[in-house]
């Protein structure tokens, strides 16, 4: 069931504090968790190194991709994709500005920051 009145912003090239590879498997359980019980967030945004999760190369594509089935809006910062050089990259989501997470995030009653 889709929750529009949450968002989960994604900041991070992975979840937590610690090395990539943990990180990696943290978020990836995260977001598959969220995937197979159906808690589906209003979106999800991704900013500064989280852009790297929507990307080639990224370890939760295929989850991502199936969230976005599911109808959850993944929003990529188009400013940060450019600073990273990831722009051709993009696998999944929509690429976006700041104002397109402002709005996420002002129409939530809940936002989320990993």
């Amino acid at each position: 069931m889709l929750d529009s009145d949450s968002v989960i912003l994604i900041t991070r090239n992975g979840m937590g504090e610690a090395d990539q590879v943990l990180q990696h498997r943290l978020i990836g359980t995260y977001l598959k968790l969220l995937d197979e019980h159906d808690i589906l967030p209003g979106a999800i945004c991704f900013y500064t190194e989280g852009v790297h999760l929507a990307v080639e190369g990224s370890p939760v594509i295929e989850t991502l991709r199936s969230l976005e089935k599911k109808g959850v809006p993944l929003i990529l910062c188009s400013t940060c994709l450019n600073y990273y050089n990831l722009m051709a990259k993009v696998k999944v989501g929509i690429v976006g500005g700041m104002g397109d997470i402002l709005e996420a995030q002002q129409r939530a009653s809940k936002v989320i920051t990993l």
